[in-house]
């Protein structure tokens, strides 16, 4: 049984956010049967790229300290790092700044942990692999004991949702994750090497960041949602699993869920799960606004093959860039993996026939400037 441990944490303020983790972390007893004899620890945060705590993009440094304090009182040396999504290049440079600018930094000052600036990339041989079976990963995510994946709440326009099994994603550095987004260019295939990843790191416990989260064109680009809830498991898919219920959605709409449950690796139900603390009822919220690509990427088994590819590469989601909002900065051409997007005086321009629909670009604009638009027939023939 997998128990998944939920708590109320109305805001950021220190000791509420402590209370509600270590609440959570003692409800669940694998984490001190597993964790002795001092280990290293990854903390793996959820830095897509430097934007403030305020904007429920990156995982608040509230609840990373409260998580690395509850790790020092186990008696580990703990380490925070990520490889952030906008790190094209990753380096000390930019791990510097982003650090910086999510908080993490002050949270090394407080508590006395490292942070990670070794950008060395290694490649590793991964046995449960389906679709990866070598895989390059920040050294740091292999040298250590443990991971932990400290994930935020957040709809995501490719695959609909990222939790604490798409975290871990951020063990891939800079631009080796836009070479994994052109090999698996759709959400299937993509979400085979999320779980690969998942299956590889096998994160001691998982914490979902729930006090304010992101829904709608997460995740970066969306509206922030208040839930005030905290999420806790030692299982990456379970904890997922509630986290996905409660804002509303349907499991089986999470390639990660479908992938999960298509290897037997967890079924997807609530038979499953052992809930401690807050239990569904107490949970219940307005359900999250879904990405505008929701669905963008299947029709249904009774929808002829020829129908599906014209719908798919003719009507599906594009983006689209808002120019007096662009500032040309080329961060959207850089990050194509495709190379879809050219740059026509000073402008980003999108070729939709080589186009992926990976929405990097959407995701990873510093100025917001990329829009999801839906073609209005796309819509009436799924719906």
């Amino acid at each position: 049984m997998n128990i998944v441990s939920i708590a109320r944490c109305t805001d950021y303020q220190y000791d509420n956010v402590e209370k509600a983790i270590f609440q959570c972390l003692d409800e669940i007893p694998e984490i001190k049967q597993k964790i002795k004899s001092k280990p290293r620890v990854l903390v793996k945060v959820n830095l897509l790229r430097g934007n403030s705590p305020k904007e429920a993009i990156t995982t608040h440094p509230s609840v990373v300290e409260a998580i690395v304090r509850y790790l020092q009182a186990l008696g580990c040396s703990v380490i925070i790092g990520d490889s952030p999504g906008s790190a094209l290049n990753f380096n000390e440079k930019l791990l510097h700044s982003v650090y910086n600018i999510t908080g993490m930094v002050e949270v090394a000052n407080k508590t006395g942990c490292e942070l990670n600036y070794d950008c060395s990339v290694i490649e590793v041989e991964n046995k449960a692999a389906r679709i990866a079976p070598t895989m390059q990963i920040i050294k740091i995510s292999n040298d250590v004991d443990f991971v932990v994946s400290a994930a935020k709440l957040k709809t995501h326009t490719m695959m609909t949702y990222t939790g604490a099994v798409k975290n871990l994603f951020g063990v891939i550095p800079g631009r080796t994750k836009i070479d994994y987004h052109l090999k698996m260019n759709n959400v299937d295939n993509f979400a085979a090497l999320l779980v690969d990843i998942c299956e590889y790191v096998k994160p001691v416990f998982s914490v979902i960041d729930g006090v304010e989260g992101m829904e709608g064109d997460g995740p970066a680009a969306g509206d922030k949602r208040h839930v005030g809830l905290i999420f806790a498991s030692a299982n990456p898919y379970a904890v997922d699993f509630a986290a996905i219920h409660t804002i509303g959605m349907n499991p089986e709409a999470v390639p990660t869920m479908v992938e999960a449950k298509n290897r037997n690796i967890f079924g997807g139900n609530w038979t499953e799960i052992e809930l401690k603390g807050l239990q569904r009822h107490e949970t219940k919220i307005e359900p999250f606004k879904l990405p505008a690509t929701q669905s963008a990427n299947g029709m249904g088994k009774g929808v002829p093959k020829f129908i599906q590819d014209f719908i798919l590469h003719k009507m599906r989601p594009k983006p689209v860039f808002d120019y007096n909002a662009c500032v040309s900065c080329g961060l959207c051409t850089e990050s194509c993996p495709p190379k879809a997007i050219s740059m026509e005086n000073h402008r980003p321009i999108v070729n939709t026939e080589n186009c992926i629909r990976c929405f990097c670009c959407h995701e990873l604009c510093p100025q917001k400037a990329v829009h999801i638009k839906k073609n209005w027939l796309y819509e009436k023939l799924l719906h």
